[in-house]
């Protein structure tokens, strides 16, 4: 009975998308506490950092482990991968450009405060071309929020709010940790994921 192989390339992709997930949910988390203006700094910073090392933490375990799996692929299979990973690199530099002339548009009309909920947009857009480049129907529900909630920010809530002395930049606050949230909550599913793969692979290595 033949078997499907998975290759480490695999595994290690989702290892790479868990990275990604926490490195970049943490810097969403950032935008999010410094919209608060100082309030709950230390505490919020510190969850933060503990949520982003556990996922980079648990996304470099899957790479570790990873090494164990067969690093043997069909050509057909290599050059579909390294097609992707062109692709991959193709649609992130887009999104860099696109969010610096974000950037320098907010900027130059002096509307700096559109610029965190238009770069979540930018950000949760790009997340629909990768989701089908690497068929993962989690990316478009990740894409989704993220333009949906950046969307609700922008069009139901003030810009800033003062709460007794101390003024709060709700647009920032709102995306920053509700962006954050999708991300680390789309890390921890890839993370899930990888993690079924690599079982999978030793499992059936061990089986043949």
């Amino acid at each position: 009975m033949s078997q499907t192989i998975i290759p480490r390339a695999a595994v290690r992709g989702t290892a790479f998308g868990v990275i990604f997930m926490a490195f970049f949910g943490t810097l969403w988390a950032g935008i999010g506490i410094r919209g608060l203006q100082g309030w709950g700094f230390l505490w919020l910073l510190i969850l933060s950092l503990m949520i982003g090392i556990v996922l980079l933490v648990g996304g470099i375990v899957l790479i570790l482990n990873s090494k164990r799996l067969s690093n043997k692929m069909a050509e057909e299979d290599s050059h579909r991968w390294k097609r992707k990973n062109m692709w991959f690199g193709i649609i992130f530099g887009l999104e860099g450009v696109l969010i610096a002339a974000a950037a320098a548009i907010c900027g130059s009309t002096n509307h700096l405060d559109l610029f965190v909920p238009v770069m979540a947009l930018i950000v949760g857009a790009h997340f629909f071309p990768l989701a089908h480049l690497f068929q993962v129907n989690l990316y478009y529900l990740s894409g989704s929020l993220l333009c949906l909630f950046s969307a609700i920010t922008l069009f139901t809530l003030p810009v800033r709010v003062t709460w007794g002395n101390h003024q709060i930049m709700v647009w920032w606050t709102s995306v920053g940790f509700s962006s954050a949230l999708i991300l680390w909550g789309t890390g921890v599913v890839i993370w899930i994921t990888g993690h079924s793969l690599l079982n999978r692979a030793e499992n059936g290595s061990e089986e043949a």
